[in-house]
This record gives C-alpha cells, sequence and structure tokens, in this order.
C-alpha cells in the first residue's frame, strides 16, 4: 500500500512538473510573440580590420568637426583601436556603404579605462569589471540620431554579453544631458564637470550605468526607449566578436639564432 502511495505521488509530481515546463514554455511563446522585429537603414557590427578602422576615423572627424574642429582634424586611427579588450564599433548604411556612426568600447579587463588618466575613479566603480565608450560620433540629420540610439542598445547589449557591470561615459555639455535621460547617473558631484586628457581636456561628465539593472530601471521609469531596447529585435545589430585565430605569431627558436652565429 505503501509503494502504491508513493508511486501515486511520484505521478502526481511529475504531472506537476510537466504542466510547470507546459506553462513555462507557452510563457516563452508570448514574449517572442510580444517582441518586435525592426529592420534598420544601416548595420553596426565590430570591426575586423584596418580598412573598417579608416571608415571609423571617417566618420570621427566628421561628426567631431562639427564642435571640435581643431580636435577633428588632429584624430587618426588610435594605437587603443586595436588593444586587446577594446571593441569598435561601425555603422554602415545599407545603400552605399558609407560609414554613418561609430563607437569605441574597452573594458577594465587589460588597461584602465581612458577616463582613469583623468580621475580616480571612486571603489565602489574601479573594484568593478567595467566598459568605457569613448569616441562616439554619428552622421547629423535624423539618421545620426536613430544610430546614437541604436548604438547605446549596441553598448548595453555588448556589456551584458560581456558580463560588464557597470557602463562608464563621459560627456560634454549639452550631450550630457541625453546620458542622463537614459538613466546615467554622476560618478562624482551632481552634474560636476572635469577636465579630460582623452578629448583634448575639455571638461566631462562622468556617469556610470549598472548593466544588470537597466531592463528593470527601464521599465520602472516607463521609459520611452525600454521597449526599444528591451523587446526589439534588431537584426542589423552584429555583436560577434571577430575570429582573430587567423593571425599570424612569431615562432622564436633559439637554437636556430645560435646555429645562424655558428655557436
Amino acid at each position: 500500500m505503501e509503494k502504491l502511495d508513493h508511486a501515486d505521488q511520484s505521478s502526481i509530481l511529475c504531472g506537476r512538473l510537466m504542466d510547470q515546463r507546459a506553462g513555462l514554455e507557452t510563457l516563452e511563446c508570448a514574449v517572442e510573440t510580444l517582441r518586435k522585429r525592426e529592420s534598420m537603414p544601416f548595420t553596426i557590427r565590430i570591426v575586423r580590420e584596418s580598412a573598417d578602422l579608416e571608415k571609423v576615423v571617417d566618420i570621427r572627424r566628421l561628426a567631431y568637426a562639427r564642435h571640435l574642429p581643431s580636435f577633428a582634424a588632429k584624430l587618426g586611427i588610435e594605437e587603443c583601436d586595436r588593444d586587446a579588450g577594446v571593441a569598435v564599433l561601425l555603422a554602415e548604411s545599407k545603400l552605399d556603404g558609407a560609414p554613418v556612426g561609430t563607437m569605441r568600447i574597452q573594458t577594465n579587463e587589460y588597461t584602465p579605462l581612458a577616463v582613469e588618466q583623468s580621475v580616480r575613479l571612486p571603489e565602489w566603480l574601479a573594484n568593478s569589471r567595467l566598459a568605457e565608450a569613448t569616441r562616439l560620433g554619428v552622421a547629423g540629420g535624423g539618421i545620426g540620431r536613430v544610430v546614437k540610439v541604436m548604438l547605446c542598445k549596441a553598448l548595453w547589449l555588448y556589456c551584458e554579453q560581456q558580463l560588464v557591470d557597470y557602463m562608464v561615459i563621459t560627456a560634454r555639455a549639452p550631450l550630457d544631458r541625453e546620458y542622463e535621460a537614459m538613466l546615467f547617473e554622476d560618478v562624482f558631484g551632481e552634474r560636476e564637470f572635469l577636465p579630460m586628457a582623452h578629448v583634448g581636456g575639455l571638461p566631462h561628465r562622468v556617469l556610470a550605468k549598472d548593466v544588470m539593472a537597466a531592463r528593470r530601471r527601464w521599465q520602472e521609469a516607463k521609459h520611452p526607449l525600454f521597449r526599444f531596447m528591451v523587446h526589439t529585435d534588431h537584426p542589423d545589430l552584429n555583436l560577434e566578436m571577430p575570429d582573430l585565430s587567423f593571425r599570424p605569431e612569431p615562432v622564436r627558436c633559439p637554437e636556430a639564432s645560435q646555429l645562424s652565429f655558428g655557436r
């Protein structure tokens, strides 16, 4: 009798688990149904070669020239564009392949962030896994505004992908208000501007955002970008990391060098 009771209980438990699994699958299907799929007139990807970086420099110069022409004239491919822990995003027009936007994302996995050339980050931030967005530049007009929002989405998704704790940005006025509107928060004093070495010594606000809390905060704030950021699929956004395994590596053979000198 006890064996039968045990069998009945196991059967009931299995039935409940199956019901829960079916309910979960139904919920997942419902969520996917609610997700919107949206195509853009441009693509965004991580650069893979020098030709891509030339395009990046073109759009950087174009964007910075609108507000900082002397600084823009000095821009070129930077050494840190190729550093480990760095991903340079490039937005390209589908029509002709022209660059329409770019952003550089650097994590602190290998080296300190660019902002740390100018300020000492507080411990709660310095002891975390960080990613800083720099060299943001977009084309002018309406397309540029859309590209900027998409690059910000790419930044957030990349940070989630790389298990980053906080996104960090520096912004000059009045662009700082755009990041404030996206729920970035001051790292130092409220709306405090500090000179930044990596942008020509110009005063910028240092702002940060908790990556894992972003979804919840957007939802709680009923943010107008919540559905765009969280519930919209953008197939033109590709954050696949370049496969650099094909790069040749120097092979050192001490014996060969000694033989060449007759040792």
